[in-house]
């Protein structure tokens, strides 16, 4: 069960939110946990057990940090342990190299806890910040829990540092307002995966078809336009649809992406692309390792390599190290290049054109695989146009261009620079109609192509 199929819709959520508000005051955190516990075992009742386990154990390994925190030696063994444990859960699932370990636990091959990758940041940063004395180590065990496996973070979410958390565990308040707030926010989530991340991965998989030999370049450019939307409206949309999970149950959290597609420069690309992760990689990484050298060369090093690593993140192979390299690479040589005031004309084709480039590494099966449609992209086949062209011209280019200005924030600041009063007016009056509609038509969509469950990248 996911955010986008119709069990959680219509039946999870609603039933959650009628148990929230019925239970008493003192009871909500226990009664939000329990549900977050089912939450789980409806996905599979081996997940559950998996991410209890895998809460106690950072449970624990951060009590016995902050227990022995002023002696930097001792409480060094537990931190060890425990980021230990959480790499060897991260690698176990992510790549083949650790095989040996879900012989041993007996775990099958085909099980996968969904968010495994960003629960391994979240209970990593945990652990570090304890070391450093940031923050206390958590003593409840029920909040803790909801850090680790609330229901609304579980999927994509937000990794935040366990201070905010506690912040906004000990001072929310929930009325029907912010209930209704979040749910438009759950569905403008919904929007984005399955009418525009799902259409555009179908556009996708109709290029991708195509032998690559018969690829024509404009096909090409079409289809690694389409995984860029695809990818980009999937992960904001599932973002989307936990943060206003969460908002309904008064939690307030940050924004996953703030419209990175089709900048102007590679660095806004970079900072806006998945915020908190690349946050997360510059505060525990490249700031770190920056402070042992002042050096600047040293430090583009680093920073390339943070974004190494990030792509390795996303994909356990050369293919994700790639991906994270071009990006870095381009983002440290940007500065030398907008010292000739060029890029406030071409800023937006040459973001366009690294990030494509990218997402052919990102998305290829293999390296071979993303060299050879390189070069199809650079018009190797030397074939230009096709029939597939007129096809995806006549079935797609619209729902493409409409995608292509959602992802933008150029609506949005339509809507901020409007001085006149009455166009926020109709906006806001407007708003809980096209709400509904869009909620109809997005349930007609689950149920005719069934459980909307698409993952470009299992993270």
């Amino acid at each position: 069960m996911t955010y986008s199929s119709l069990l959680f819709i219509y039946g999870f959520l609603p039933l959650s939110l009628l148990i929230y508000w019925f239970t008493p005051e003192k009871m909500k955190n226990t009664s939000l946990l329990l549900l977050s516990m089912l939450f789980c075992a409806l996905n599979s009742f081996r997940f559950l057990k998996f991410i209890v386990g895998y809460t106690l154990i950072n449970y624990f390994a951060g009590l016995f940090i902050g227990k022995f925190r002023n002696k930097k030696i001792i409480s060094a063994i537990p931190l060890f342990l425990g980021i230990s444990a959480d790499v060897i859960m991260f690698f176990m699932f992510r790549t083949d190299f650790l095989d040996i370990f879900k012989d041993k636990l007996k775990i099958p091959y085909e099980f996968f806890p969904v968010g495994v990758s960003f629960i391994t940041l979240t209970a990593i940063g945990y652990l570090i910040d304890i070391y450093k004395k940031c923050i206390r180590p958590e003593f409840d065990i029920v909040k803790f829990s909801l850090y680790m496996m609330m229901f609304p973070l579980i999927i994509m979410r937000p990794v935040i540092r366990y201070n905010t958390f506690r912040r906004m565990i000990n001072d929310r308040k929930v009325t029907l307002c912010d209930t209704g707030t979040g749910l438009t926010i759950f569905v403008k989530g919904l929007v984005k995966k399955v009418i525009a991340g799902d259409t555009m991965y179908a556009m996708y998989i109709a290029v991708k078809s195509v032998d690559i030999w018969n690829m024509s370049s404009v096909n090409a450019w079409f289809g690694m336009t389409a995984y860029l939307l695809s990818l980009y409206f999937t992960l904001s949309g599932m973002a989307d649809m936990g943060a206003g999970t969460g908002y309904c149950f008064g939690f307030r959290f940050p924004h996953s992406f703030n419209y990175p597609v089709f900048s102007n420069k590679m660095r806004d690309f970079a900072s806006n692309w998945h915020i908190q992760i690349i946050y997360w990689f510059r505060r525990y990484m490249s700031k770190p390792l920056c402070e042992m050298g002042k050096s600047h060369v040293y430090r583009k090093i680093i920073f390339i390599s943070a974004w190494c690593c990030v792509g390795l993140w996303y994909r356990f192979d050369m293919n994700g190290l790639l991906w994270g390299g071009i990006i870095g690479l381009t983002v440290v040589l940007e500065k030398y290049i907008r010292r000739f005031r060029i890029l406030k004309i071409t800023g937006i084709i040459y973001t366009y054109v690294i990030t494509i480039i990218g997402m052919v590494f990102l998305s290829g099966e293999n390296i071979g695989q993303s060299l050879n449609y390189l070069l199809v992209l650079l018009g190797g086949n030397k074939i230009f146009a096709d029939s597939l062209t007129l096809y995806l011209l006549k079935y797609y280019i619209v729902l493409m261009l409409i995608c292509t200005y959602c992802s933008t924030s150029l609506f949005r600041n339509m809507v901020m620079r409007s001085g006149k009063s009455r166009i926020k007016s109709v906006i806001a009056l407007l708003s809980p109609v096209v709400t509904l509609v869009m909620l109809a038509l997005c349930t007609a969509l689950i149920s005719y192509m069934g459980s909307s469950e698409l993952y470009l990248i299992s993270l």
